[in-house]
């Protein structure tokens, strides 16, 4: 079991992109499914987020 991080811009605690650490992402509204995303695809996301 992976431990979920609500990101830090979501304005709600029901409207919410949550990251599991060597797992991917999940919408809180349908926190049974995520996206599995490897550690480069996960670093090559926040780099273009960031730019």
């Amino acid at each position: 079991m992976s431990e979920w991080r609500k990101s830090s811009y979501s304005p709600s605690a029901s409207d919410c992109v949550e990251v599991g650490h060597g797992i991917g992402i999940r919408d809180s509204k349908a926190p049974a499914t995520h996206l599995p995303l490897s550690r480069e695809a996960w670093e090559a996301f926040l780099h273009l987020a960031k730019a």
